[in-house]
């Protein structure tokens, strides 16, 4: 696999960090006792990868499994629920959908000083880079089409059908999540942004009348994928921190975002490259075959989605600068994310004047 820079910074794993290490013999005793066919001694390295919730690969001599917990410090309500995230990742376990096994949860806090749960670690390639460098023009193709393709079989699932009911509100999802993202965004702030404060305005008094439902993934991106070793295919859908139920729009529109995002240093963006010289399907193409496989003629009120998706990771941002702020972010380049909360609220304003 190329090396591009982004690739480099966030592939594989790396020493634990010393504000999040944890007694590896009382991990390695709770999971004698919970995770079948466990078998110290046990090596723990943290992913390079993420700033939310801190990620290890965890290495005994005959496997190797993934830790997901809580960041430890004071953190925002309601944010890095991995409890909920093991909550749909066993559910969706008993259907086709590709994702990692999951083994056990722990919410005692003595173990490794938060919560956290075990998953199969699956082997296969994570890209960074958008652009898929080392990648031939008929295998990005194929990428991204399976990557649309895995996010149709994953709103053509019944969440009653596998224990998923009460994981979310069945209606007004975008109108509860503008509620809470601009809640977490009021804690979380760290000066005065007036766009954002238009937004939190705008947003709910423009909300499309829709009731579409399926599980949401919430962060919906190439690098929340593993694609198998050789093929140019997804085959596990990993970090379900953010999941809940609710408008199937709410994650393609923000699956979306690389074609609606600046070019700018540290943001993945697909904007100035020639796509179709790549095999890279244009916006227009990528719409056209998402409305193919979910059976839809058009995406009605795109632009409210577009603006509702970046003013949400204008808010998404926020919080990592916060967490900069408190020291509790987990990625060493969070602090780049300042930058971009202002002119992410800048490219939402624009998509809501054109409702």
């Amino acid at each position: 696999m190329i090396m591009t820079e982004r690739q480099h910074k966030f592939s594989g794993t790396k020493e634990v960090q010393e504000h999040l290490s944890f007694d590896h013999l009382k991990l390695s005793a709770w999971m004698d006792a919970n995770v079948a066919d466990f078998s110290g001694p046990l090596t723990v390295k943290e992913f390079k990868g993420g700033q939310s919730n801190p990620t290890y690969q965890l290495i005994t001599p005959t496997k190797r499994y993934v830790l997901r917990r809580k960041p430890p410090g004071v953190l925002m309500p309601s944010a890095h629920a991995v409890d909920r995230e093991y909550r749909v990742i066993a559910a969706l376990g008993k259907t086709d959908f590709p994702i990692p096994k999951a083994y056990a949860l722990c919410e005692d806090v003595e173990v490794i000083g938060t919560m956290f749960y075990v998953m199969e670690m699956v082997d296969g390639r994570i890209f960074w880079d958008l652009s898929l460098p080392d990648q031939t023009k008929s295998e990005r193709t194929n990428i991204y089409r399976s990557k649309l393709e895995t996010l149709a079989r994953l709103q053509k699932i019944n969440p009653s059908e596998i224990g998923l009911d009460g994981f979310g509100k069945t209606e007004n999802y975008i109108a509860r999540q503008v509620h809470r993202w601009s809640k977490i965004y009021v804690a979380s702030e760290t000066k005065n942004i007036p766009l954002m404060d238009k937004l939190n305005t705008w947003l709910p008094d423009n909300i499309p009348d829709s009731q579409e439902l399926s599980v949401i993934h919430g962060d919906y991106r190439l690098d929340n994928m593993v694609c198998h070793p050789t093929e140019p295919k997804v085959i596990a859908v990993l970090d379900w921190e953010l999941s809940t139920l609710g408008h199937p729009l709410g994650d393609f529109v923000y699956h979306l975002a690389p074609w609606m995002l600046p070019n700018m240093d540290g943001i993945s963006s697909l904007s100035g490259l020639n796509l179709p010289e790549m095999g890279i399907p244009t916006e227009e193409e990528y719409i056209s075959m998402y409305c193919e496989l979910t059976h839809r003629n058009e995406i009605e009120n795109l632009e409210f989605y577009k603006a509702y998706t970046m003013w949400r990771l204008a808010a998404i941002y926020q919080g990592i600068v916060k967490r900069v702020e408190d020291g509790t972010a987990a990625s060493a380049d969070a602090y780049r994310s300042t930058e971009y909360v202002e002119v992410f609220a800048e490219e939402a304003w624009k998509y809501a004047q054109s409702v």
